[in-house]
């Protein structure tokens, strides 16, 4: 994978006008963030916030049930990002138009992340071909530990670097904090099923499978 050397802005549609994620200066230093973050079982806090503009779109309220989604006629639109991959290059949410989408949001220091992005990758492997695309949001990082992680686990899918959890933001109320979560969208970009905690790769074929057979 390519180091960077800059790491532009993650851009929400929805939110209007670009904003600077900050340089170097703001990184956490990995150690005392493992540490912190172990301690509060995987969880980050910070206080700030986005104002985001979704006209309408999707508003978190609660998880999905394992293996189960959200029927067709209460989806709501997700929000439009974009940004650059940890292998530096740009992404567009536009890309994964017409496609089943699995978003989900991981960090190197989280524990259950290792375990669920190894399943990951098996569930990407069986149905990249089958118009399903998985997107990794590398949260609350530092970039070269997560490209070191994705290395490790010979993950194949991409992940966005998105330091400041602005995608997880624009996703209106839902815990930005909460790592490892998981967003799926269905072929018409909707939301169609939410996790904020590990899910089993079964469970995460299950919903696939789901929205697979829809028309």
């Amino acid at each position: 994978m390519t180091t960077r050397r800059s790491h532009p802005t993650t851009l929400l549609r929805s939110a209007g006008a670009p904003r600077s994620r900050g340089g170097p200066g703001r990184r956490l230093v990995p150690a005392l963030l493992a540490g912190l973050l172990f301690a509060a079982g995987c969880t980050t806090g910070e206080g700030s916030a986005v104002d985001v503009n979704n006209g309408g779109e999707f508003r978190f309220v609660a998880g999905t049930p394992s293996g189960e989604v959200i029927p067709e006629s209460d989806r709501a639109t997700a929000p439009e990002f974009r940004g650059e991959l940890l292998d530096g290059s740009d992404f567009d949410s536009a890309d994964l138009s017409g496609d089943i989408a699995v978003l989900n949001f991981w960090a190197s220091w989280c524990g259950p992340c290792r375990t669920e992005t190894p399943a990951f990758q098996e569930v990407y492997a069986e149905v990249r071909d089958e118009g399903v695309q998985l997107l990794g949001l590398n949260v609350k990082d530092d970039e070269q530990l997560a490209t070191a992680f994705l290395e490790r686990y010979g993950v194949e899918f991409p992940s966005l670097f998105d330091p400041r959890s602005e995608v997880a933001l624009a996703f209106r109320d839902f815990p930005a904090n909460a790592v490892p979560s998981t967003i799926v969208l269905d072929r018409q970009g909707r939301v169609a099923a939410v996790y904020t905690a590990e899910i089993t790769g079964e469970d995460l074929r299950a919903v696939i499978d789901r929205l697979l057979g829809e028309s």
